[in-house]
């Protein structure tokens, strides 16, 4: 499957182990930079509460929910430890010249696709 880049900023308009939100036709997306200044890209609703992941507390490569303190893999979406499920993780592409991010959103695409078929 092809991937349709889209740009939604550069590197420094988020913080070191921070996020920012951006708004899609497949819901709100959270973009994290970690400390390391690896970005990261999850549906921004934590599959347990639905608290806003970027809100959450950004730690290695996971989030910390700011509801009830589960953790999430920012690589896999993944829940950690005793809870269960899974968010949906999204594509990210950083330029190492320029700082830009670009965001794929094929795979959510084709979800919806296969959904109305």
């Amino acid at each position: 499957m092809s991937k349709a880049w889209h740009p939604i900023g550069q590197l420094t308009d988020i913080p070191k182990r921070g996020s920012r939100c951006v708004a899609t036709p497949f819901g709100r997306i959270a973009v994290f930079r970690t400390a390391e200044d690896h970005v990261f890209a999850t549906e921004d609703r934590c599959p347990h509460k639905g608290g806003p992941l970027s809100q959450g507390i950004v730690h290695d490569a996971s989030v910390t929910c700011p509801l009830h303190n589960a953790v999430i893999s920012l690589e896999t979406g993944e829940m950690q430890g005793p809870d269960e499920g899974r968010v949906r993780t999204y594509a990210i592409r950083l330029d190492p010249l320029t700082g830009a991010i670009d965001l794929s959103l094929a795979e959510a695409a084709a979800d919806m696709t296969q959904a109305a078929e």
